[in-house]
């Protein structure tokens, strides 16, 4: 009883000292030599990432490709075909498979091209038709006008001071439009796409070719003794097995958004279908970002095609739902515990991306943290990075 006294005698200083204002602390102890140490590394990396993009960026494309192709070209070897065949003919597949889709859905792809100028022409009408009566303009005319007038107001309020005697006053004169440099520029953006592309593919081929070879080299560092090499074999399959896993669950998610979403759109009538279903389930592996692009889309189609705001609800609402779906609901499923993310944490990872790489970081930003996890989560002095990812 007496134990219980003090215990409750405790507790009721502890409560006085919170009432009384003074806050609670800890004694951490900060080495300010070695926060700033950590600060100037980190910032030599995001300099780092930036100025080498245009060598990282195919890298990584790379690694996360052979990690999805990896098991088919391994199950083909125990099949006693030769690695090397196995990872042509599995390249091969890929690519004919990829110039197949664009071949069959460039039609499509040229119609909604040729509807976009039809649509912003229909969208202008609109926005230009009278809201009550004959007499008032559209909401269009009405902003221009109010610009029109600003520039006036600001046109006369910078007007250029008298040229003096003797001074020639000169104007520069804007270069007329140049489609063919636009072309020019184009064509070479396509050239440079195409090669690295190709850089990419041979990138694979070589690391599906060579398979564990960096993982025997890893091992025979990690340590003379046995139990070391077993320990950094475990580890390295682990890791292999989470990141594969994550890229399987992405691929078949954005497989089943892809065809569910065709299937809705096709039932609403809505034109190039497949098309759009194509682009939801490539978006769908875009946390957050990717569902809103593609829904805002098919939003302003739908609106164009059928002029319908309840007809438009309900396939921007489809779409929507089916992506909410498989985030909220199968991604979970088909992912094991360890391998799921906060979303704070993938946020402030696709924001952080995003600003370092641009598309290629929104696209890339969700594999590398979790492949940044996989790795935290295996190595003792990188768990506590691994904790604030994790769930």
């Amino acid at each position: 009883m007496a134990e219980t006294d003090g215990d409750e005698e405790k507790t009721t200083v502890y409560e006085t000292d919170v009432q009384g204002g003074e806050p609670l602390s800890t004694r951490m102890p900060v080495d300010i030599r070695s926060v700033t140490l950590t600060t100037i590394a980190a910032l030599a990396v995001i300099l780092v990432l930036q100025y080498a993009q245009l060598f990282l960026i195919p890298v990584v494309l790379g690694v996360l490709i052979s990690y999805v192709l990896g098991p088919v070209v391994t199950s083909m070897a125990k099949h006693h075909i030769p690695r090397p065949v196995g990872a042509f003919l599995v390249i091969a597949t890929l690519c004919g498979s990829l110039g197949f889709g664009v071949y069959t859905l460039s039609d499509e792809v040229v119609d909604i091209v040729d509807d976009m100028p039809r649509a912003a022409e229909k969208l202008r009408d609109r926005m230009n038709a009278p809201q009550r009566t004959g007499e008032d303009a559209g909401l269009l005319s009405k902003v221009q006008s109010a610009a029109t007038e600003i520039d006036k107001t600001a046109a006369s309020a910078s007007a250029p001071a008298p040229t003096a005697r003797g001074v020639q006053r000169v104007q520069v004169v804007q270069p007329a439009f140049s489609a063919s440099d636009y072309v020019w520029q184009g064509g070479r953006g396509v050239i440079s796409f195409l090669t690295q592309l190709a850089v990419v593919l041979f990138l694979v081929f070589f690391l599906l070719v060579t398979d564990d070879l960096y993982k025997r080299k890893i091992v025979k560092i990690a340590g003379p003794t046995l139990t070391k090499k077993k320990i950094s074999v475990q580890i390295m399959d682990e890791i292999n097995q989470q990141i594969s896993g994550f890229l399987r669950v992405q691929v078949i998610t954005s497989a089943l958004v892809t065809v569910a979403t065709s299937l809705v759109l096709w039932w609403f009538g809505v034109n190039n279908y497949i098309v759009w279903g194509l682009l939801a389930g490539i978006f769908n592996s875009i946390p957050y970002l990717g569902p809103i692009l593609v829904t805002g889309g098919l939003a302003v189609v739908t609106f164009m095609q059928f002029d319908d705001l309840l007809v438009t609800s309900y396939v921007s609402g489809t779409a929507l739902a089916i992506t909410s779906l498989e985030g909220w609901l199968l991604t979970p499923v088909l992912m094991s515990r360890a391998a799921q993310m906060n979303p704070v944490a993938i946020f402030v990872g696709l924001l952080f991306w995003s600003w370092v790489w641009g598309v290629w970081g929104t696209i890339l930003a969700v594999p590398m943290l979790m492949a940044l996890k996989a790795i935290c989560d295996r190595v003792e002095d990188l768990q506590p990075v691994g904790e604030l990812l994790g769930e």
